[in-house]
């Protein structure tokens, strides 16, 4: 398993265990300290006036945050990085970052909740035109541009249901009529797919889930191109985002252990996705990685692995009330709203209200699974007894 190298000069897994890390700054020690500070003193009136120091005031950074920026930077083939708060935190920057009032901005109509919500509210209020569009429109995305439109927000696979988008194509029609490309990319992370490297301008990514690993840090990151950056850094320094050390230090912990963690996550993922499509009360199993997933042709082309995440659909005749009992008969899963950590979650996926552009998805209630680094048997196990509640 490796992410494409055309924007790295080492492997994956030696970027991820080296990128970031100077001992010889830090008196040989292998992670940069933990810098808990605000106030960053000056020898002398002329330096303070000149800048001519490396740090000014810790709301820009300081040798923690640069540590992880520069690791992100190199793992993504970015001209630079920026941290923020969150994972909505950092998709909110990105589109700042590129809007104005009096823009339009063309997002997928499989982004995430809260992305749509930040659109529908922020960005509308401040005079950006919103309009969605279906995330299988490819190339189609052309007739949906307006002299105006200056981004594309995409999302691969896409939140709850799991659609790919053809990202190289909307990247090279969005370039054409000169917007900017945003993709959240949380659920590849760049280990598995090199949004930059596909055309994606300002890659954002949950650091709460995979980057940090653990359950235990919010954390939101962008990436940007040459292009893209000068806009995202001055964006993001003029909102005065910052994110605590201790925070960043767990997404640096996280960052070294990335790819063997996703491994685990993708190849007990598709174990139980597999075992899923066999079972009697299951429709579907909407997971990319999947040979009878429709996107599966794009997965295959553009991504070089999945990760955990990916949901099902019951068959007709299966209540909403019977997915809430198998829901609640679930002991190992825990029933929660993010994922990326080391444990199995679930929720039921609720749509009402989330599309626009088209059809809500129809047949039997869903559920979405985040597959943890359990035992696949145990975790197989713990799913039997929520489908022998279905019938309780």
């Amino acid at each position: 398993m490796s992410a494409s190298q055309s924007n790295r000069a080492r492997g994956l897994a030696t970027t991820l265990s080296h990128a970031g890390r100077k001992p010889e700054d830090f008196h040989g020690f292998v992670n940069p300290p933990v810098v808990h500070a605000s106030t960053v003193l000056f020898p002398d009136c002329a330096t303070m006036l000149s800048g001519g120091q490396t740090y000014h005031y810790a709301r820009r950074g300081n040798p923690t945050t640069d540590a992880l920026e520069e690791a992100l930077a190199e793992l993504e083939g970015a001209a630079g990085v920026r941290l923020a708060a969150s994972g909505l935190n950092a998709v909110s920057v990105a589109l700042l970052s590129c809007l104005s009032s009096g823009d339009h901005v063309l997002i997928t109509d499989s982004a995430y909740g809260p992305t749509r919500h930040f659109a529908e509210t922020t960005l509308k209020r401040l005079g950006v035109a919103v309009d969605y569009y279906d995330p299988a429109i490819g190339e189609g995305i052309e007739a949906l541009f307006r002299p105006n439109t200056r981004a594309v927000m995409t999302e691969a696979p896409g939140s709850l249901t799991f659609e790919m988008q053809d990202i190289p194509a909307i990247a090279r029609i969005a370039h054409a009529h000169d917007a900017l490309v945003v993709m959240d990319n949380t659920w590849a992370t760049p280990c598995f797919f090199d949004a930059i490297g596909h055309g994606v301008d300002l890659s954002v990514q949950a650091g709460t889930k995979y980057l940090v690993g653990h359950s235990d840090a919010m954390l939101g990151t962008v990436a940007a191109s040459e292009r893209a950056w000068p806009g995202l850094k001055e964006t993001h320094g003029a909102l005065g985002m910052h994110v605590g050390p201790d925070d960043v230090y767990l997404g640096l912990r996280g960052l070294r252990t990335l790819e063997v963690r996703l491994r685990r996550h993708m190849q007990n993922g598709l174990e139980i996705a597999r075992w899923l499509e066999e079972r009697p009360e299951v429709a579907r199993v909407r997971h990319p990685g999947l040979e009878s997933d429709p996107g599966h042709a794009i997965w295959k082309r553009d991504f070089t692995g999945a990760s955990g995440l990916f949901a099902f659909d019951f068959v007709d005749g299966i209540s909403e009330t019977q997915s809430y009992a198998f829901l609640d008969a679930l002991e190992l899963f825990g029933l929660g709203y993010s994922w990326g950590g080391f444990e199995s979650l679930a929720i039921p996926v609720r749509l009402k209200g989330a599309r626009t552009a088209t059809p809500m998805p129809t047949g039997g209630p869903s559920v979405r699974l985040h597959i943890g680094l359990e035992d696949t048997a145990d975790i197989r196990a713990d799913l039997e007894a929520g489908f022998a509640a279905l019938k309780g």
